[in-house]
């Protein structure tokens, strides 16, 4: 077997090792070389990584090599703030956890009915991935158990703090034993995860990842207007920039609502994301916007939390952060992996202070253009390249991607290169064809079966 990197690291088993190659991890990144010896030792870890770093893998390998498959008892348990997240978080586990057989991974969290996963419990399950309150709920339910613990991990422990989970995850961990390893992950390092750490962690290994972003991989842009400007210097910076798609950060929900509107005002394919949406509504803006169905999602910080999209090109800041962290954590969603990403703030002669901050904090120097100097706005927007079809059926009802694959290009369909991401959800499905034959796509799908069953789909 080629060395991929995470053999140097003593431990890890050699199908481990085998999987990993095949799920394409050729090398280890920053994170998962700092944190792979400590935690495989069994140490405990306090970890500042941010989103995209890897950090799944630096948990994960550990925790699923300390499992013991044979006993169907709670052995690992993972806390994320948001449901969206610990989806995440439980998809990559299960492919981490392919070297071995019969490793079950559930996913407790808020949003969605709390009786089918009593029903998951009952059959027994090696590892937990959820958010605290659910879990909480289930404690006090006596529906979970997990006095047999053996790896706890908290992931973005920095947002599940500036949520209020903190008494949460103190009375969660009161049910587990002390003798147990405590990974705990955060993008940012405020004084309460040190006070965190202290109360859950014995001795832990310290790691910090550099959370700046090189020049090389993010070029940033400020654009400095007045405030009555800003919506006019949005659409302006959009144009001048060529962006197709991108995050856009606000500070509050009213913001989000009104610049989502203005942009679709505008003609683009935008969707908000913010506290109030009811889950399944904040599952359909998410997957549309990675299903590139979308070209924008508005957001405040804590709802974006959990959001992973390959090759995002672009970040917006329209109001900027009050904490300079929040600032590197927006724009490092963008310029991954080696690639050049672009960063893009509006900003007002009254939030110097923030400037400064966030210079002092990055070291950095940014290009500033006056809004007089900003190109007008294109009159003609180009819409996204997909369009997502959503259908009525999930995981539960045993559909699968190469399911829907077949149903679309059967008998007459679409071709499979039209087809995009599709995402499987427990009791519904999306689809992304391309935007030319979304019409033909879904009156196909409207009059096929999917393993033999009829099932109810629209476009979103």
């Amino acid at each position: 077997m080629t060395d991929s990197g995470f053999s140097a690291v003593k431990g890890i088993h050699p199908a481990q090792l085998k999987n990993l190659q095949d799920m394409g991890f050729t090398r280890m990144t920053q994170v998962q070389q700092q944190a792979l010896p400590a935690a495989m030792d069994g140490k405990d870890l306090l970890a500042q990584a941010r989103t995209g770093s890897g950090k799944t893998a630096a948990f994960g390998i550990p925790l699923l090599q300390n499992l013991n498959p044979r006993f169907f008892g709670v052995q690992g348990l993972v806390l994320c703030p948001t449901r969206e997240l610990a989806t995440q978080v439980a998809t990559e586990l299960r492919k981490l956890a392919r070297f071995q057989a019969n490793i079950k991974i559930v996913v407790l969290s808020g949003g969605v009915s709390i009786g089918p996963q009593i029903g998951s419990l009952e059959h027994g399950a090696h590892v937990v991935v959820g958010t605290p309150g659910r879990i909480k709920d289930h404690l006090r339910k006596k529906t979970l158990d997990i006095s047999q613990l053996k790896t706890l991990v908290l992931d973005e422990a920095d947002r599940m703090l500036d949520m209020g989970f903190s008494e949460d995850i103190h009375h969660i961990a009161d049910h587990t034993p002390q003798q147990r390893q405590t990974l705990l992950f955060s993008a940012t390092y405020p004084d309460n995860i040190a006070q965190l750490s202290g109360r859950l962690q014995h001795n832990p290994a310290e790691i910090r990842v550099e959370s700046l972003h090189s020049g090389t991989s993010i070029e940033q842009h400020w654009i400095l207007c007045q405030r009555a400007e800003k919506e006019q210097a949005l659409l302006k910076a959009i144009s001048q920039f060529g962006i197709q798609q991108g995050v856009i950060f606000c500070n509050t929900k009213q913001s989000v609502n009104e610049v989502t509107q203005q942009l679709r005002d505008a003609g683009y394919v935008a969707r908000g994301l913010h506290g109030d949406l009811e889950q399944r509504d904040r599952d359909q803006v998410y997957i549309q916007f990675r299903q590139g169905s979308s070209s924008f999602l508005v957001a405040t910080d804590v709802a974006a939390r959990g959001l992973d999209v390959d090759d995002l090109p672009a970040v917006i800041n329209y109001d900027l952060p009050r904490d300079p962290e929040v600032y590197v954590h927006r724009i490092g969603r963008t310029g991954r992996a080696g690639k050049q990403g672009l960063a893009v703030s509006l900003t007002t002669e009254k939030e110097q202070y923030k400037q400064d901050a966030i210079r002092g904090q990055q070291n950095m120097t940014a290009e500033i253009t006056a809004y007089a100097e900003l190109t007008p706005a294109i009159a003609e927007v180009s819409k996204p390249e997909f369009v997502s079809l959503c259908i009525a059926g999930g995981r539960k009802n045993k559909l699968r991607p190469g399911d829907i694959l077949g149903a679309l290009t059967s008998n007459g369909g679409i071709q499979g290169q039209d087809v995009g991401k599709i995402d499987v959800l427990d009791f519904v499905a999306y689809v992304a064809v391309r935007r030319p034959v979304a019409r033909q796509a879904l009156a196909h799908m409207q009059k096929s079966k999917i393993k033999g069953r009829a099932l109810k789909i629209r476009r979103v």
